[in-house]
Parts: structure tokens; sequence; C-alpha cells
């Protein structure tokens, strides 16, 4: 059972009701709970906290029994460095967030899976990694 690296805009479609992407962010995160352990880290925790009001209920829906929490290794870090500045050598905005390199940073070190549902740059920059999204 490899565990999964859920990234942050599967448990927003979730925990905000995305009228897109609600149904089918709720319907992945419950076969893949199913069948693998959930893992998050400290950035996917933040950028998911911006849609709690508290500490205590961001804590209710990322419950530690449902996800483990790891941290980010360092290994991670130097991949992720390394993704971001392949994506910036070949015109990516600078806009563009260095969380999401980590996160599959994250899971590509550790051997993890993906569940996500926008897929393009975890493909695009980690290749091996395996991915769960809605056109897979």
């Amino acid at each position: 059972m490899t565990p999964v690296v859920v990234d942050s805009n599967v448990l927003l479609d979730v925990v905000t009701g995305d009228p897109t992407w609600g149904q089918w962010s709720s319907e992945a995160l419950e076969r893949t709970a199913d069948e693998a352990i959930l893992v998050i880290n400290a950035l996917i925790y933040a950028e998911v906290s911006i849609g709690f009001a508290s500490i205590e209920a961001l804590e209710e829906a990322l419950l530690p029994d449902l996800y483990r929490r790891e941290h980010l290794p360092y290994e991670a870090a130097f991949l992720a460095g390394k993704a971001f500045r392949r994506y910036r050598q070949a015109g990516g905005a600078r806009s563009s967030p260095l969380p999401d390199f980590y996160i599959g940073a994250h899971a590509a070190v550790a051997g993890y899976r993906v569940l996500t549902r926008d897929a393009t740059r975890y493909r695009t920059y980690f290749p091996r990694l395996e991915i769960i999204a809605p056109d897979a």
C-alpha cells in the first residue's frame, strides 16, 4: 500500500464544496483513503488553512488519524529547487508557487503517489511519479 500525498487543491475542493471539482475530489479522496495512507506536509497544511477561520476547525478537517503528517525531506527541497529552475528556464511565470514543486518532490523522493486534479506540472517535472488525477 503506497502512501499518497494529497494535493491541497483536492482538499480545498472538498472543504469548500467546489461546484466544479468538489464531487470528483471527494470521491477520489474516499477511494484513495480506502486503499492507501493519506499524507500531508506543512505546505499542504498551510495552503488548506486559507479555507478556515481557526486552527481548531482546520485540525478537525485534517484529522491526524486520517492524514499522516510528514516533514519535508531535504532531498525533496533540492529536487524541488531543480524542478523549479527547469520550469523558470522554460519560460514559466515567476508567480507560479514553488510549493507545487515541493509537493511533487516530496512524493518523488519518498516513493509516494500524488492525488491531484491538476497533474500537468507533476507529469512534466516528475515524470516517474504515479499520479491519481481526473484524466488518469
